[in-house]
């Protein structure tokens, strides 16, 4: 089983910068594909930027603003958000998938190829 603890959650007034931080206990693949989701209030979990050995991949609303990157020894993967708007108040899970692909991002039902999935931080971004 694999365990992922976020951290870095909290306030960011509009235009600032928040980092996240996913730790990826116990043993997993550094090939396989992994990303960061969130999920607003009264909103469906959404994919924001995904990553696996060679690429990287963002939603729209992410491109150009948020860059997801992980250490060499691929334990810790984090999620560096910059130019924060309102709308990206959010809850933020990092996650896992046993695939060594990515789907795309605005793949449908994406959620349910990730496997493992981190207990969330929050974001919260006031104007």
């Amino acid at each position: 089983q694999v365990v992922l603890v976020e951290s870095g959650g909290g306030s960011a007034q509009a235009g600032g910068s928040l980092r996240l931080s996913c730790a990826v206990l116990d043993y997993y693949s550094k090939s396989a594909c992994m990303g960061w989701f969130r999920q607003a209030p009264g909103k469906e979990r959404e994919a924001v930027a995904l990553t696996r050995v060679h690429g990287t991949f963002y939603s729209d609303s992410a491109k150009g603003r948020f860059t997801i990157s992980q250490d060499d020894d691929k334990k810790t993967m984090y999620l560096q958000m910059n130019n924060l708007e309102p709308e990206d108040t959010a809850m933020y899970y990092c996650a896992a998938s046993r695939q060594t692909w990515c789907p795309l991002v605005t793949a449908p039902g994406i959620v349910r190829l990730f496997n493992y999935w981190g207990q969330g931080t929050q974001v919260t971004v006031s104007s």
